[in-house]
């Protein structure tokens, strides 16, 4: 099974979130990216992030794991697991250019109205008004059209 780690960087200053925009739908993701063998999840959200924006994310939290499964009809097409953290501190400079997608900073008020997956609304609202864990299952059909999701805690 795959394993994924992204993370959410805040500027507090300005009420901000660091995005990704993705070039294949034109969604709105967190910077992150696939785990490498032997790798922890700390590890790999630090080494993804900075790879992706330049970034060094200084003591970023865990504070959602998700399992994402693709089916067809009842055919398990494709499962991986996304580990999600959250961070306030960082330093480096922020590349101007990333060869996944556009960076950019959104004012966490607009993050709601980015477009991105369907599941990923449930997580940025729990993970930005929330301190506590966020464990969730979303299931989606092959062409990404969520069919059903688990959320522990349930949302709002």
């Amino acid at each position: 099974m795959q394993r994924v780690t992204n993370c959410i960087l805040k500027d507090e200053s300005k009420n901000q979130i660091l995005m990704l925009k993705k070039p294949r739908y034109g969604w709105y993701v967190v910077p992150g990216g696939k785990m490498e063998q032997g790798e922890s999840i700390k590890q790999s959200v630090v080494r993804e992030f900075k790879e992706e924006t330049g970034l060094d994310l200084i003591n970023p939290e865990l504070r959602g794991v998700f399992t994402f499964v693709v089916m067809d009809q009842l055919e398990i097409m494709r499962e991986w697991m996304m580990f999600t953290f959250i961070c306030d501190t960082s330093k480096g400079a922020l590349f101007d250019y990333c060869k996944e997608g556009e960076l950019e900073w959104v004012p966490i008020a607009e993050v709601l109205d980015k477009p991105m997956a369907e599941g990923d609304y449930f997580m940025f609202k729990h993970i930005l008004a929330n301190e506590h864990l966020l464990y969730g299952t979303f299931i989606y059909t092959p062409d990404d059209r969520l069919i059903d999701l688990n959320l522990d805690p349930p949302c709002q």
